[in-house]
């Protein structure tokens, strides 16, 4: 029976986190769209951070729906509605001619992108058991690096094989999806997850925690209880690492990675070559949040990620700086990578499923979840502004300056939470709530 449950378990996790995997593919595979669409539509600046930010736009609307929802609907029916979103998406974006039609297409994967980002996370911490809640939670972090990493190596072979097939004279679907405009290609390999995604959750069973909470005929009080004495500091939390996660300079990596590096005297091919092995970095120090972060704990590990992101950052900005844009500039961006993927990018999403009571988890997640887009959104419109205004160096610093920030509110506010049950954790805020009343 026990072996049953187990295999269950792993199942249940894997299928949702398909959700995360998409996440990380539409995130990252606009990288290396974005120089083949710039070219093709003239985009201006503005256009461009539009073209990049238009799903991000998505994301938030998924967001703000999504608590709501899944208290009323239950968390598997979003999720098979983030499913369908992504699959109508990757479809609109391959095919669609006109630019107006790909960006709507582009706002409905983010609208899926939302539903996901937020429901994933909850719906993996209320079937988790308690001493393995960290570790489920990261597996969907885990997903999306290796979504992004997937696209990246995925964008990498439709380019080599739009350059071997270019002389081709034949036409066809193939010819103009994959050759003449590759980057429809790129959009159009994200159905293959989607429809398996939606296939898989046929066999997922509901939040359990859900059904007790619907069982019990807990009226929903939108977000008054969040704003409760007890609740302010887990509400700070839930704000705080969201946000100084977007401007920890991850973002500028996965959107801009290709330009930042052709730009640094890079050619496009190689940068291509450097965002895999970024993103294959990414995956592997994403693998030791999940083996540590029910061992080590959340606090030790989120201290020694936004330090060392910090530093790294620093370091990458001297680069630039200075003009070594070769082996060292390269080390120094892996290096951050690695600090971000066993702190800052899993373990907001395992804090903020976590820090919660079931009558507002949903909800409050949702908002914390808003927060991370809507910082997320602003990244995508600020960070070509910067650089062109501020140069490549000065805007890695300026993500450095927030990595520092997210050292300090870690170390002021985040308690450990390794192993306590949803109701230890609230009995914690009641408590801390009373002894500073």
């Amino acid at each position: 029976m026990k072996a049953q449950s187990d295999f269950l378990l792993v199942m249940t996790t894997v299928v949702a986190s398909l959700g995360g995997f998409l996440f990380g593919f539409d995130m990252a595979v606009v990288s290396g769209i974005l120089p083949f669409v710039r070219q093709q539509f003239a985009l201006s600046a503005i256009q461009e951070g539009w073209f990049v930010s238009s799903a991000l736009a998505g994301c938030i609307a998924g967001v703000i729906v999504a608590g709501n929802l899944s208290d009323r609907l239950g968390r598997k029916k979003l999720l098979y509605l983030a499913a369908l979103l992504f699959l109508l998406a990757a479809l609109g974006c391959a095919f669609f001619h006109d630019l107006s039609w790909i960006i709507t297409a582009r706002i409905c994967g983010g609208v899926a992108v939302g539903i996901a980002s937020s429901i994933v996370p909850l719906y993996l911490s209320e079937i988790a058991p308690d001493d393995k809640r960290g570790r489920l939670v990261t597996y969907y972090q885990l997903a999306v690096t290796i979504g992004i990493l997937v696209a990246y190596c995925s964008n990498a072979q439709l380019l080599s094989y739009a350059e071997a097939h270019k002389q081709d004279t034949g036409g066809g679907l193939i010819q103009f999806v994959f050759v003449q405009e590759v980057w429809r290609g790129m959009f159009g390999i994200g159905m293959l997850p989607a429809a398996l995604f939606l296939f898989g959750l046929l066999w997922v069973p509901e939040s359990p925690r859900w059904l007790m909470q619907r069982g019990r005929a807990v009226a929903h009080e939108g977000y008054g209880p969040l704003f409760e004495p007890a609740m302010r500091r887990a509400l700070l939390i839930g704000i705080l690492l969201p946000l100084f996660s977007q401007f920890s300079g991850i973002n500028a990596i996965i959107y801009y990675g290709p330009t930042i590096l052709n730009n640094a005297g890079i050619t496009l091919s190689n940068s291509f070559l450097s965002q895999i092995i970024f993103g294959a970095a990414n995956v592997f120090f994403t693998i030791f949040a999940i083996w540590k972060v029910d061992s080590l704990g959340r606090r030790p590990l989120y201290l020694w990620g936004t330090a060392g992101a910090t530093i790294s950052l620093i370091m990458t900005g001297i680069c630039f700086y200075t003009g070594a844009t070769g082996i060292a500039l390269l080390c120094c961006v892996l290096a951050f990578l690695a600090f971000f993927a066993f702190s800052i990018g899993p373990l907001k999403f395992v804090i903020a499923a976590e820090i919660f009571p079931d009558n507002i988890r949903a909800r409050a997640l949702s908002l914390s979840i808003m927060v991370m887009w809507v910082s997320d959104t602003i990244v995508g419109q600020l960070t070509p502004v910067l650089l062109r205004s501020l140069g490549t160096a000065q805007t890695f610093w300026f993500f450095a300056a927030f990595c520092l920030g997210a050292f300090i509110a870690v170390y002021r506010l985040l308690p450990e939470t390794k192993g306590q049950s949803f109701e230890q954790i609230e009995q914690y805020w009641k408590n801390t709530s009373k002894q500073t009343a």
